[in-house]
């Protein structure tokens, strides 16, 4: 019984498909160009087409499909291709699950911390509810397409995933060429909480989900540790031997150069806890950042 991967090209999907297949699971991704062999069915969300015997009688799916957050500067336009990427792909595969006469036992979908809006410096966990700004609602109708797979009888859990460290890519293959060059600064005020999570840990927190009844709704994917944007800079700054900027990047020079994406992804505070993975017996890897940037870096 096949585990379906949308997104499975993406860092977290390829380090997940590879995870899988360690431990012998059958694993079909879903792919937008012609399949190349029993591991990959079609679909094309744009056009609301989708390989259905590939999901029937599947184990579980997980949907991680959606345009890049910080790959490119927002434009309206990008910011309606951020919304159908999410939205309208995740109702394509919804509405495909509740076709099936099989359906699997679970779906894993995508979501992220933004769901919280700015939550300062307050300690928050699962039970915060929704926050203000494009991205909290983007999270919010993200998650209720997915949510629409319940009614076909499938457990559905949400992956609030905050920043996710690893040296393919994501955000922090971003920094690190910055840092490298010494050039690394808080930004903002620097007081503002960045809920992190090292890929594997992200890896043994999906396999947690998948492999757990008990798992449902809202689940955040970051460390039981999260860290001020100064001291994140900081411990980047010691784990490459480079030294950081004293002055921090003004948030108005952040607006300039990035616009909303500045004051929706980076200056907002998220300092989030696992409440659901911890309380369910599930132990991280990697707690501390220091320790998780040696183990990616």
């Amino acid at each position: 019984m096949a585990i379906i991967v949308t997104g499975a090209s993406g860092l977290l999907g390829s380090a997940l498909v590879e995870a899988l297949r360690a431990e012998g699971r059958e694993v079909v991704r879903l792919v937008r160009r012609e399949p190349r062999g029993a591991g990959e069915a079609y679909w094309q969300p744009r056009e609301q087409v989708i390989d259905l015997a590939a999901l029937e009688g599947a184990d579980g799916v997980v949907h991680l499909a959606g345009a890049s957050i910080g790959d490119r500067r927002w434009s309206e336009a990008y910011k309606r291709e951020l919304v159908a990427s999410r939205v309208e792909g995740t109702r394509v595969l919804v509405d495909a699950l509740r076709e099936l006469e099989a359906p699997p036992r679970v779906l894993l979908s995508a979501s992220g911390v933004d769901f919280y809006g700015d939550t300062g410096d307050r300690v928050i966990d699962e039970s915060q509810g929704r926050g203000e700004g494009f991205l909290a609602d983007l999270c919010a109708a993200w998650e209720g397409e997915a949510e629409r797979a319940g009614e076909a009888g499938v457990r559905t859990a949400f992956a609030r995933t905050g920043l996710v460290l690893s040296r393919r890519g994501g955000a922090l293959g971003r920094m690190l060429p910055i840092f490298r060059l010494g050039l690394g600064a808080p930004l903002g005020s620097g007081k503002q909480y960045w809920s992190w999570i090292s890929v594997d840990d992200w890896v043994g927190a999906a396999l947690h989900v998948l492999k757990n009844q008990d798992m449902v709704g809202p689940v955040n994917f970051t460390s039981p540790s999260p860290v001020t944007n100064a001291e994140f800079t900081r411990t980047l700054g010691k784990a490459l031997r480079r030294s950081t900027m004293p002055l921090p990047v003004p948030a108005f020079a952040l607006s300039a150069g990035l616009g909303e994406f500045a004051r929706e992804a980076l200056l907002p505070g998220h300092r989030v806890l696992p409440a659901k993975l911890s309380d369910s017996g599930h132990r991280f890897a990697h707690t501390s950042l220091g320790e998780a940037l040696s183990a990616v870096l």
